[in-house]
C-alpha cells in the first residue's frame, strides 16, 4: 500500500491558482514531525529496548526544547511489540492506519523483530533507522529504506576475535551460542571466521536452546577462551554455569551482555569481556558522553548503558537529515540520511559511506571485574568478514 491522496491533493492544490507564490506540502512543512518508535517494553528484548527508548525520549526532549529542528517539534509515537515479531508487523500497520503523515520510523534491538517492522515501514516508503540491530544482512533484506544507526555483527565479532588473539593471548577457543537467534547464529559465525583467520583454531562450537543450557560445558576443555554468543535474558545464566563447571578462562560475548541490569551485584563474575557501542561510565572522558550520561541520571535516576545512548544518537541521526533536508517528507528525509557524514554522537562519529547503509564506526570492549564495568579496549576491527 503506498500513501499517495494527499501528494495528489497537494498538486490538485497547486495547479488551481497558487503557484504563483510557489506550492507547499503544509501536511509536512507545519505542525510536529511524528515519528513512530517501535520499541519492545516486555519480554526478553526489553533489556535492550526500554533503556533505547528512553535514550530516544531524552534526545526528543532535548531537541524541542532547544529548537533542534527549527520551527518544528518531533512526536514520538510508542508502538509496543511486546517482544513479539508479529505483534511489531501489525504495530507498524496500525501506525499507518492512526497517523499516515509519520515521517520515519525507528528502534528496535533484534533482527527478526525488526524485519517484522522494517518490511511494513519500507512497502510505505519510509525509512526505519535501527538503532541496536546489529545484523550486516538487514540492509540488504530491506532495500533503500533500512538504516543502521549501529555497528554490525560482523564488525564486533571480528573486534572480539582480535582482541582474543592478540590481547588475551587464546589460541584454541571453545564456542557457545544460542541456536534459537539470527543475532547469536550471526555473532558466533563472524567471531569463528576471523579467529580461524588470525591463526586461531576453534575447538568446538556448541549449539543451546533456551531451554537447555547444560550443554554448553560439554566440550570447553583445553580452550584458552569461551566465546558465548547469548541472548541479554541468558547471558548471565550462561556464564554462571561456566563457571560453576570450573572454567575460569576468559568469557567473550558480544553487544547482547550490555544491559542495566545484568551484571549489577553480581561481585562473584569476573573475567568476562563484552563488544558494545559505548562506554557509559563517569571515567569516559568525552564531553558528550559525560553531559549525557548526567542528563539520562537526573531524569531517569540511574546510569545508561550503550543502548539508551543508542536510541540517543538514532533521534539526533534523524534530526540530522530533516535539518540537512530541510523538510519532513519521507524521501527527502531518506535521500539526506544517506549522505549523512561525521555525525558526532555519544556512540562515536558517525557516516554512511560510499552508499552504505551501516555506519563505520569504531567498537568499545568491556570488562566484568565483580559485577562491575571498566573500560577494556576500544578498537577499530583490522579486517571484517563479509555479511
Amino acid at each position: 500500500m503506498r500513501f499517495t491522496i494527499s501528494k495528489l491533493q497537494v498538486l490538485a492544490f497547486c495547479l488551481t491558482g497558487f503557484t504563483t507564490f510557489g506550492c507547499k506540502d503544509t501536511s509536512v512543512q507545519n505542525g510536529p514531525i511524528s515519528i513512530a518508535a517501535m520499541y519492545n517494553l516486555s519480554g526478553g528484548q526489553a533489556a535492550l529496548d526500554l533503556p533505547s527508548y528512553r535514550g530516544a525520549m531524552l534526545a526528543v526532549d532535548r531537541l524541542n526544547q532547544e529548537n533542534g529542528l527549527p520551527g518544528r517539534k518531533l512526536l514520538l509515537r510508542l508502538q509496543d511489540g511486546k517482544s513479539n515479531p508479529e505483534v511489531l508487523r501489525q504495530k507498524a500497520l496500525e501506525q499507518f492506519a492512526t497517523d499516515p503523515k509519520t515521517a520515519a520510523f525507528i528502534g528496535l534491538s533484534d533482527t527478526d523483530m525488526v524485519l517484522a517492522a522494517a518490511e511494513v515501514a519500507a512497502d510505505n516508503e519510509r525509512v526505519f533507522l535501527t538503532s541496536g540491530a546489529t545484523s550486516p544482512k538487514l540492509p540488504a533484506q530491506v532495500p533503500d529504506f533500512l538504516f543502521l544507526a549501529c555497528f554490525a555483527d560482523n564488525v564486533q565479532a571480528a573486534a572480539a576475535a582480535e582482541f582474543a588473539f592478540r590481547d588475551k593471548k587464546a589460541t584454541k577457543v571453545a564456542v557457545v551460542y544460542d541456536s534459537t537467534q539470527t543475532y547469536t547464529r550471526l555473532l558466533q559465525a563472524y567471531f569463528s571466521a576471523r579467529f580461524r583467520q588470525l591463526g586461531g583454531q576453534i575447538l568446538s562450537v556448541q549449539a543451546y536452546n533456551e531451554s537447555d543450557l547444560n550443554p554448553v560445558t560439554a566440550q570447553l576443555k583445553g580452550a584458552d577462551l569461551i566465546y558465548l554468543a547469548a541472548m541479554p535474558q541468558h547471558a548471565l545464566s550462561a556464564t554462571k554455569l561456566i563457571r560453576h563447571a570450573g572454567f575460569n578462562q576468559p568469557v567473550i560475548g558480544g553487544d547482547g551482555f550490555d544491559s542495566e541490569t545484568i551484571w549489577a551485584g553480581q561481585t562473584g563474575i569476573s573475567n568476562v569481556f563484552f563488544t558494545t557501542h559505548a562506554y557509559m561510565q563517569a571515567g569516559n572522558p568525552d564531553p558528550r558522553v559525560r553531559a549525557f550520561i548526567a542528563n539520562y541520571t537526573s531524569k531517569y535516576g540511574h546510569a545508561p548503558d550503550a543502548f539508551a545512548a543508542l536510541g540517543y544518537d538514532t533521534v539526533n541521526l534523524l534530526a540530522a537529515a530533516i535539518n540537512s533536508a530541510q523538510s519532513a517528507d519521507p524521501a527527502a528525509i531518506r535521500a539526506a540520511l544517506a549522505t549523512l557524514q561525521n555525525v558526532e554522537g555519544v556512540t562515536g562519529t558517525i557516516s554512511f559511506l560510499n552508499g552504505e547503509r551501516i555506519p563505520q564506526k569504531s567498537v568499545t570492549i568491556l570488562e566484568i571485574k565483580s559485577g562491575k564495568l571498566a573500560l577494556a579496549k576500544q578498537l577499530l576491527p583490522e579486517a571484517v568478514p563479509p555479511p
